[in-house]
């Protein structure tokens, strides 16, 4: 769908705002086109008077006054009705196009954040649609108001004087071609603005996120430096398209001007030759007037046109952007899962790279059953975690549930039956009960304080000012790394899940604290699939089934005694860290 097709989708929703707005701008225009037909006769009548009836003159001035009064009213009346209905109704398209970018970003893969930055997509959210709202509404009345004027003007002065209105307009021409010109130079330098001023937005969020680091390495004068210097290029690109709105503006006012100059010569004449009179001549002038603010106003309403369609093109970019991951093969049958997962003939490799994660793995996991997954930094550990959820997605059937191909299972129902705790812990600038509860929306208080309790958590937030209330702050940068990952183990265990997925998730906790947190998640883990990804052997000792990962392919399997019987890696790894434990004790 293209940006023109997509915003005329919501020009259609709204067609009866759209009509009725219409309907008023052509009414409020009508009536203020009536106010020189009545001016007009007032002179005429009143000069008429001068050699018949003057003492008449005060009633006709009363009468046509009263006249003017009305029809200002009623205008009056339209414009506030026109506008109230045509900016509602820019409201609504950027309300309902805010909700569709919103919900679209929900169904990106993780591989499309790699691509765009945050920053970027919070621009096009908020400067851009704001830009799109503008051209959905104001661009919308003003650019009708343009039309209906000539509509209705250009007529009624041809009855006036056809040759006068001939002069009037021989101007135009150049105010189209202008228009054509200045137009198409204002698309381009908006959307290059729109571009920076994404760019402007990233480099700020990502030194707010990380503004510990900058402050560790003293670095505030430098990222100072960097955001003034774009922030100057911004202020340079905005100043052209400054210049180039503050010529066109101008150049307009003056080519219907050169027209203006033609009827006060040409119309002056006529008048005193008697060939109109002086009402007619007024009349005529009037109309004139009127239409020349809509051509100034045309070179605004062109102004917005252009950088409306510049920002959508950027916002339905976005949308035009397709999930990697979908329902299309879903079977709506399938309503749960009891837990056995299979990885059959399994090989995986990330778009844009040639060489293979994960190398023919082959593993079944029956239901209920503990498996943990061990390996070198960089061995496929977390890649084979992440297929489960389907955060990344392998080829038909190389991952199956219960039997089916993964990609039959409805996401909904896969993922509201798993418990991920993810490698890097994310928490949301939310209440620890908040974050603890967040997926699992009817929680309780007993059901988080019991999540807490089974994550090993409960001791720390007793010991916080507002306990289960106290607010963690953005990325939960008050708690430390292990009170993190304790919070997202919290929240993973509190939905109950069929299967429970742990990568890496005690990493920065203690080994004391550690096996505290493992005795409460044995019986947790009991009775639903469990898999573990530790790079600890204490952490995956009592698990049912241990398997090696060494360059994306299983080396080893078995039990923790069997391994360390088969003296292969993991039993390295588990000499290696007993020796570690022995050092740090000394």
């Amino acid at each position: 769908m293209t940006s023109k097709e997509r915003l005329l989708k919501y020009y259609r929703r709204y067609w009866k705002p759209l009509t009725l707005g219409t309907l008023g701008v052509a009414l409020s225009t009508a009536i203020g086109l009536a106010g020189p037909v009545v001016v007009r006769y007032a002179i005429d009548d009143l000069a008429n008077l001068k050699t018949v009836n003057a003492a008449n003159a005060s009633m006709v001035l009363l009468r046509f006054g009263a006249i003017m009064v009305g029809l200002t009213i009623a205008k009056g009346i339209f414009l506030y009705w026109y506008r109230m209905v045509m900016v509602g109704m820019s409201r609504n398209i950027e309300y309902d196009l805010r909700n569709e970018f919103y919900g679209h970003l929900q169904k990106l893969s993780p591989h499309f954040y790699q691509e765009y930055r945050t920053g970027d997509l919070m621009a096009r959210a908020t400067n851009d649609l704001n830009a799109v709202r503008m051209l959905a509404g104001p661009a919308i009345m003003y650019g009708e108001g343009t039309v209906f004027n000539t509509l209705i003007a250009l007529p009624l002065m041809f009855l006036i004087s056809w040759k006068l209105t001939l002069l009037a307009l021989c101007s135009l021409p150049f105010v189209s071609l202008a228009t054509q010109f200045f137009s198409k130079r204002i698309h381009q330098k908006f959307e290059g603005i729109q571009e920076y001023f994404s760019t402007i937005t990233a480099q700020a969020q990502e030194n707010f996120s990380g503004v510990r680091v900058v402050r560790a390495y003293a670095q505030e004068d430098h990222e100072i430096e960097i955001f003034q210097k774009m922030n100057r290029e911004f202020v340079t690109r905005n100043m052209g398209l400054i210049r180039l709105s503050g010529v066109f503006t101008p150049m307009l006012q003056a080519l219907v001007g050169l027209g203006f100059v033609a009827v006060l010569w040409y119309g002056g004449r006529q008048t005193l030759s008697g060939e109109m009179t002086v009402g007619q001549y007024v009349q005529f002038n009037s109309y004139l007037v009127m239409l020349i603010w809509p051509m100034i106003a045309l070179g605004w309403v062109v102004n917005l046109f252009q950088r409306g369609m510049a920002s959508m093109n950027r916002i339905n970019t976005i949308l035009e952007s397709p999930p990697a991951i979908t329902d299309k093969d879903a079977n709506p049958k399938i309503a749960k899962i009891e837990g056995e997962i299979e990885f059959r003939d399994l090989t995986f490799t990330y778009t844009g790279t040639q060489r293979p994660v994960l190398k023919n793995i082959n593993l079944k996991i029956a239901p209920g059953q503990t498996v943990a997954i061990v390996g070198h930094t960089g061995s496929g550990k977390s890649t084979l975690v992440n297929l489960i959820p389907r955060l990344i997605d392998a080829e038909k059937g190389q991952v199956r549930i219960d039997g089916h191909p993964i990609s039959e299972i409805p996401l909904e129902v896969l993922r509201s039956n798993i418990g991920y705790v993810p490698q890097e812990t994310f928490l949301f600038s939310e209440t620890v009960g908040g974050n603890i509860a967040f997926g699992t929306p009817n929680a309780t208080r007993e059901d988080i304080k019991r999540g807490s309790e089974n994550a090993g958590l409960i001791e720390d937030i007793e010991g916080f000012p507002k306990g289960f209330d106290t607010m963690v702050g953005e990325r939960g940068i008050t708690l430390s790394g292990g009170q993190k990952q304790r919070t997202a183990i919290a929240r993973a265990v509190i939905r109950h899940p069929k299967i429970l997925l742990l990568d890496d998730a005690l990493s920065s906790v203690d080994t004391y604290t550690e096996e505290k947190i493992l005795s409460h998640l044995r019986g947790i883990m009991r009775g639903r699939t469990s898999l573990i990804v530790s790079h600890r052997v204490s952490t995956v000792r009592d698990a049912d089934l241990i398997v090696v990962l060494e360059d994306g392919e299983i080396i080893e399997r078995g039990s923790h005694d069997e391994l360390l019987e088969l003296g292969g890696v993991y039993a390295q790894l588990h000499e290696e860290q007993l020796l570690e434990e022995e050092l740090a004790a000394s």
